[in-house]
C-alpha cells in the first residue's frame, strides 16, 4: 500500500473550502484514497462529510493511502496540495 504522511498547510485545517478543494482533487485523481489523522482511523478521501469529520487542523499530520494502480502519482499530487494549502486546484490534478 502506498502512503504519504503530510502536514496540513491550510491554517484553518481541512474544513469548508480547503476540504472541498481536497475532495475534488481526490475525485479527479480517479484513484480510491483514504485519509486519516496520524493516529486515527482512515476514511474515504472522496467524501466531503468524512473529510470534514476528521477535524484535521492546520499543522497536524495526516496520512493519505491507496493500494490502487496509479496510487503513487495520485498521492504525490494530493500530498502536495495539502502541504502547500493551495486555494485552487492546480491544472495538473
Amino acid at each position: 500500500m502506498a502512503e504519504r504522511r503530510v502536514t496540513v498547510g491550510w491554517a484553518e485545517g481541512l474544513h469548508a473550502r480547503p476540504a472541498s478543494i481536497f475532495v475534488r482533487a481526490t475525485t479527479a485523481s480517479g484513484v480510491p484514497v483514504t485519509i486519516a489523522k496520524a493516529d486515527g482511523n482512515p476514511v474515504n478521501a472522496a467524501s466531503m462529510l468524512a473529510v470534514l469529520g476528521l477535524g484535521a487542523q492546520g499543522g497536524e499530520e495526516i496520512v493519505l493511502a491507496s493500494d490502487a494502480e496509479g496510487a503513487d502519482a495520485a498521492l504525490d499530487r494530493l500530498a502536495k496540495l495539502v502541504a502547500e494549502g493551495l486555494e485552487e486546484l492546480p491544472e495538473t490534478v
